[in-house]
């Protein structure tokens, strides 16, 4: 299964220790962001899997704007909020814009590991597909190349059988004569077909 590499954005420095410490433990690879401003940085540098921000943050740079910058960067990073009771309606209002999932605080660990394992699921999922397509489609070149240098055979076949057959049928020359000719015609498509 895919090894996510996670970004934690929150701005509770004891609840950020705390996902790192376990996700680290838990064998992802982990970065943090105490703000929505080095979660944005962070952003622009590197490349994650998953970002888990907390949906509240002082600034103007709160788990929305997190989503908004995640996204436009590659939309297949998923982006899953941490959230409090009170900010619950606009957790839903985040994943019609795009969110993964949202977690309500206290977090239960089992649950974030839980949604964390479908989403790695989905990713090697959606890679297995992506490869199967690239094979696929390899494949079927290979295979078009395959028909059209067998189509370019049987022609050059075809015309060879209608030389053959003029030289064994010409009239104005002796039958040994034509059997000779008829044998240096095979002769050289013989030569041709050894050198394609």
């Amino acid at each position: 299964m895919t090894i996510l590499s996670i970004l934690v954005v929150d701005d509770d420095p004891a609840l950020l220790r705390l996902l790192q410490k376990q996700l680290t433990k838990a064998e992802y690879r982990v970065e943090i962001a105490e703000d929505g401003y080095v979660a944005k940085t962070l952003l622009e540098k590197h490349r994650y899997d998953v970002v888990l921000t907390d949906l509240i943050m002082p600034g103007e740079i709160g788990g929305i704007e997190i989503l908004d910058i995640a996204k436009k960067k590659d939309r297949s990073i998923e982006v899953v909020l941490i959230t409090g009771h009170s900010s619950l309606d606009t957790a839903v209002e985040a994943m019609k814009k795009g969110a993964n999932d949202y977690l309500e605080k206290p977090i239960n660990f089992d649950e974030l590991f839980l949604r964390l394992d479908k989403i790695a699921h989905a990713k090697t999922m959606r890679k297995s597909a992506t490869d199967l397509s690239l094979a696929l489609n390899r494949t079927e070149d290979e295979a078009t190349q395959t028909i059209q240098m067998l189509e370019i055979l049987s022609n050059t076949l075809q015309q060879s059988m209608q030389e053959i057959e003029n030289a064994l049928r010409a009239e104005n020359h002796s039958p040994e004569s034509n059997i000779a000719h008829a044998l240096s015609i095979i002769s050289q498509h013989a030569g041709r077909s050894t050198t394609q």
